[in-house]
């Protein structure tokens, strides 16, 4: 999506800054305050991409967005200085220091993924066209398809560069011109020719900055500070020309003769650590690694290992990442094919077919993980035993991979070594002892399921069946006791003609507000009129407690839990003073709401005119 286009065009469209007095967003929409509403074309703003909405109320102009509202807001305060109505502060992040290491490396990494495993699939195929005489490792189309698996690698620096400083909000164009001094020909020819080097009598360590991880992110961590202290003491007049000046030339000095080296040893000492531990119990480090992939794939931290990885493999193989996915790969998709072939329910067997193919073909596993072995459990089991066993073969064997690929049947050739045919040789052992091993255990084990017929796709007329109890169906309890009404009858446009998604309206009869099921929080609006959450099965509900209450600024609302808090069905989520809520002047009718509705064959409500705290309020399939 454009947020920077569609915030223009919503700008330009309600009048430009001469029209706009303030602006505001809630959870999910920008709320202007204009001098003239008459001036804007509602079905002009509704044609904008992004838009899915608009409503004027108590004085404002809303444009219904979703859940993404944050990202158009921040585009649109760049374009007028218009006055913003102060909202309460969210409190500090309360991540402990591994989380918060783990969340920047994931989010400076995530994004060179694709280019780096596009670089890698062309590595992997150089490595089998030679073998199979199809190509001349000599010839001239070689040599460039080979630039063309080593660039994502070579400039690694620089894609870092730009993703870090978005990261800690940095110009990433001077992030970008720093990394490049630090890869710059003239430079690399220096570290080649091997004599010293001095800058301005300051000595300067001949390492190689091409493909590494560590400086870079060091350097740009450091950037942020430059950049500000430079901010303080810079002249108005002259900050234009002086501000990238300094900053170029202090990182720039700082990066060759101090964080730049600091980097590189800091590299080395991870690689010596990793190299130590395989030498000494390579086979268990390896066996543990391959065990808990799936776990580590579930948090999503497998991406945050690259440095690691990328530290120890661009000048040598990898020994251990790559290795220990592809056992972990090959398991979840054996594990997906034996419940496919095993178990009665039909669109069991579609789904694990399906994930199956993505494992062993793709090495994507999610699909596998969450769709099968993750919810049938024995399956889980009997990847990670697999997994195990064939772990501790590598580490016996020292198995390397010799290019970035997700491991899978396809991505083989990774493991091919031009000077040993035994690497590939292993490889293969590991692919079929991991996929016949897993078969067999989670045939052997089973896995308890639904057996008997699938149960109808519920409708507004089935509520009884779903009543039932139907096993196939995931429900939301209420959140609050109360009088249920229609979401047609709630008196806001957006929720009534149900913009943002399926779901029911409560009029509170008491104070609390409880979670509805077992998830997790994922967001808390600062003035805490609204929260998001997230159920174990996948279920994204908004509980938006009274309407147009964001006006409150907080005051009638005491929060009980935290952003990205785990919580479970019945625990107390806020408590709401409605009776401060009332004398305002706000309808304290709660919306619960299934954002994420597109993604259920059906959201169906409850028939039920009155609820207490945790009866069942929605069903989804």
């Amino acid at each position: 999506m454009n947020y920077q286009k569609t915030a223009k065009s919503i700008y330009e469209a309600v009048g430009g800054e001469t029209n706009i007095n303030s602006l505001t967003h809630c959870m999910t929409r920008l709320r202007f305050r204009l001098k003239d509403e008459g001036q804007v074309d509602d079905q002009v703003v509704k044609t904008i991409p992004g838009v899915v909405g608009v409503n004027h109320q108590s004085g404002q102009y809303q444009v219904i967005i979703g859940n993404d509202v944050a990202s158009y807001y921040q585009e649109l305060i760049k374009l007028g200085h218009f006055s913003e109505d102060k909202e309460e502060e969210e409190t500090a992040d309360k991540m402990n220091l591994f989380n918060r290491f783990a969340n920047f490396i994931s989010s400076c990494m995530s994004p060179l993924i694709p280019a780096l495993i596009g670089g890698g699939m062309i590595k992997v195929i150089l490595i089998l066209l030679p073998l199979l005489g199809w190509l001349s490792d000599k010839s001239q189309t070689y040599v460039l398809l080979s630039n063309f698996g080593d660039a994502p690698f070579y400039f690694l620096p620089m894609m870092l560069a730009f993703t870090s400083a978005k990261y800690f909000k940095v110009n990433p164009m001077l992030t970008i011109t720093v990394a490049g001094i630090m890869i710059h020909p003239n430079f690399v020819a220096m570290v080649s020719a091997g004599k010293s080097v001095s800058l301005m009598g300051l000595p300067v360590t001949l390492a190689t900055y091409s493909s590494s991880v560590i400086p870079i992110l060091m350097m740009v961590w450091l950037m942020q500070y430059i950049e500000r202290g430079i901010d303080k003491i810079c002249p108005a007049s002259m900050k234009s020309i002086l501000k990238p000046l300094l900053i170029t030339f202090i990182s720039g000095v700082l990066a060759l003769v101090v964080v730049g080296p600091i980097g590189t040893y800091a590299g080395k000492f991870l690689s010596d650590i990793i190299l130590f531990i395989q030498g000494k119990a390579g086979w268990l480090a390896m066996g543990l690694m391959a065990a808990f992939m799936p776990l580590i794939v579930m948090t999503g931290m497998h991406w945050a290992f690259a440095p690691i990885f990328l530290a120890t493999s661009i000048s040598s193989p990898d020994t251990l990442i790559l290795p220990a996915m592809l056992a972990a790969n090959i398991a979840q998709g054996a594990a997906s094919i034996a419940v496919a072939v095993k178990t009665k329910n039909k669109t069991t067997r579609q789904v694990a077919s399906a994930a199956s193919i993505s494992a062993l073909l793709a090495g994507v596993t999610e699909p596998a993980l969450y769709g099968v072995t993750l919810k049938l459990k024995k399956p889980l089991y009997a990847a990670m035993i697999s997994g195990g066993v064939t772990g501790i073969f590598m580490g016996i064997v020292n198995l390397k991979s010799f290019a970035f690929a997700v491991p899978s049947v396809i991505a083989m050739p990774q493991f091919v070594n031009p000077s040993d045919g035994k690497n590939l040789i292993n490889a293969v052992i590991v692919l079929v002892v991991s996929f016949v091993l897993t078969f067999i255990l989670t045939y052997v084990l089973g896995f308890d399921e639904e057996t008997t017929a699938p149960v109808p796709v519920p409708t507004m007329k089935d509520n009884d069946l779903i009543e039932s109890g139907a096993k196939d169906t995931k429900k939301v309890a209420s959140p609050i006791s109360g009088e249920l009404i229609d979401l047609e009858s709630v008196n806001d446009e957006t929720f009534a003609q149900k913009m943002l998604g399926e779901g029911v309206a409560i009029i509170p009869q008491d104070n609390q507000v409880y979670a509805p099921f077992d998830g997790k929080v994922t967001t808390i609006f600062p003035t805490k009129h609204a929260i998001g959450l997230t159920s174990n099965s996948g279920i994204e509900l908004l509980v938006h407690v009274g309407l147009d209450t964001v006006e409150l600024k907080g005051k009638p609302f005491t929060m009980h839990v935290s952003d990205q808090q785990v919580i479970k069905k019945g625990q107390p989520l806020m408590t709401v003073d409605f009776k401060a809520i009332k004398a305002a002047g706000y309808d304290p009718t709660t919306l619960v709401i299934v954002t994420n509705t597109n993604e259920f064959v059906e959201v169906v409500p409850t028939e039920k005119m009155t609820v207490s705290n945790q009866d069942t309020v929605i069903y989804t399939v």
